[in-house]
């Protein structure tokens, strides 16, 4: 499929825009208004420049121009004025919507799941990532061919022509659904090695801890501040889409596998979930789920909420989950800190940046995990190197010695292994 079709920001320039939002039934004036704001964001995360911000109030938006004629119509001498070349709308457009606005604009029209989808494009290092957007923008393109090759979608007349046969549309729409059948067997081999590794991972006992959070929450800070990771971060949305994963030696001696995820957005496009699903099998198959909050964003608790629905639609709902509140050194007012603290039972406060609260996290982290161990002592005999080496891997000796042949070790070890070291019981 030409990699034209899907619309792009030219990085090389900063683009001018114009943001549109809807104001609706069920959508208070605020929560319109912080979804613009977040929209700005992705904007600039993808490399535009907003000129200008439009809303509306309807009761619902209109089937022809999502928003109503006459402000649409509003737009074009207003991306005349500011020399704007995009207009983004803050929910998804459909076909008709989108195809009807570009006519009437002469402009390209963007909605919030392009964006995404583009910002992911750019982001995407591996070639899992990439296998995974590109599934995501064809999906979202598929529907919309009509509208991107409207131009094409007649047959030339004339001799050679006349009978059954395909138009370009059918072709590119046929092409599409070909590449979007290859991706999905190349990502269901992904899907195998990662279930592999998870199973190599389980044979090891050591727990699978996972990062999740709302987008630009701190997650890939907290990573590199436990384990010198040196991942990306940066102050921008998405900054990281690739899972990485390490190892942890918490200072109980317990070894742990730590994996920053994908962050979460409100209105985070289906398409982009279910292509995702290779990388976000880490959280459910995670032992533990920290989830990172960005305490200082004046929205905190309704990004808690998307993570949670987002959770939900995963099937990691009911994992435990330990909620941690970052940027403690960006909150303005200390009460909210020991507020939050005690709304939520068992949390903790950090600066993943500055290291701030570092030790209470430690502890909770130790504590949540060490459901999963059950202390024993246990007689090995000579033949059981290999379990006695296990012990020492991925669990914590408290204390060893030798009764002639036989190693006597009392030890915290994974409730995985218990049923191995059932017959060396004492």
């Amino acid at each position: 499929m030409p990699s034209h079709l899907l619309p792009k920001f030219k990085k090389e320039s900063v683009e001018k825009t114009i943001l549109v939002g809807l104001e609706q039934v069920g959508v208070a004036k605020w929560e319109l208004l912080e979804s613009l704001e977040e929209l700005r964001e992705l904007a600039r995360t993808a490399g535009a420049n907003v000129v200008e911000v439009v809303t509306q109030k309807l009761d619902h938006p209109t089937a022809p121009y999502y928003i109503g004629k006459g402000k649409a119509e509003e737009l074009l001498p207003l991306a005349t004025q500011h020399q704007a070349t995009s207009i983004i709308f803050d929910d998804e457009l459909t076909p008709a919507q989108g195809r009807n606005l570009e006519v009437l604009l002469s402009r390209k029209v963007l909605d919030r799941t392009q964006l995404i989808l583009d910002i992911f494009a750019s982001r995407a290092r591996s070639r899992e990532g990439r296998l995974q957007v590109e599934l995501a923008q064809l999906q979202y393109l598929l529907p919309r061919l009509t509208r991107m090759w409207g131009h094409l979608s007649r047959q030339t007349g004339g001799i050679g022509t006349r009978g059954p046969g395909e138009t370009q549309l059918e072709v590119d729409r046929r092409r599409v659904q070909e590449r979007i059948t290859r991706l999905k067997e190349d990502l269901r081999g992904v899907r195998q090695v990662r279930k592999t590794q998870r199973e190599g991972r389980l044979r090891g006992q050591w727990p699978l801890v996972s990062l999740v959070g709302y987008t630009n929450a701190g997650k890939s800070s907290l990573l590199n501040l436990l384990t010198q990771a040196d991942v990306f971060a940066e102050d921008k949305l998405f900054a990281t889409l690739d899972p990485t994963t390490r190892e942890l030696t918490l200072p109980n001696h317990q070894k742990i596998l730590i994996t920053d995820t994908v962050g979460f957005i409100r209105k985070l496009p289906h398409t982009l979930i279910e292509s995702f699903k290779a990388t976000l099998e880490e959280v459910v198959s995670a032992d533990l789920l920290i989830h990172i909050v960005d305490l200082s964003h004046p929205q905190y608790l309704e990004q808690i909420e998307a993570v949670e629905k987002i959770l939900a639609e995963l099937g990691a709902a009911q994992k435990e989950i330990l909620l941690v509140f970052n940027k403690i050194d960006q909150v303005k007012n200390p009460v909210l800190i020991e507020t939050q603290l005690t709304r939520f039972p068992g949390s903790v406060a950090i600066s993943a940046l500055h290291g701030l609260g570092l030790n209470e996290f430690i502890h909770a982290l130790e504590t949540h995990l060490s459901t999963s161990y059950v202390q024993g002592c246990y007689a090995l005999p000579p033949d059981q190197s290999a379990l006695l080496a296990a012990i020492h891997r991925t669990g914590h000796v408290i204390s060893l010695h030798y009764d002639g042949a036989m190693s006597i070790i009392h030890a915290l070890v994974p409730s995985q292994l218990t049923q191995r070291l059932k017959s060396f019981k004492q």
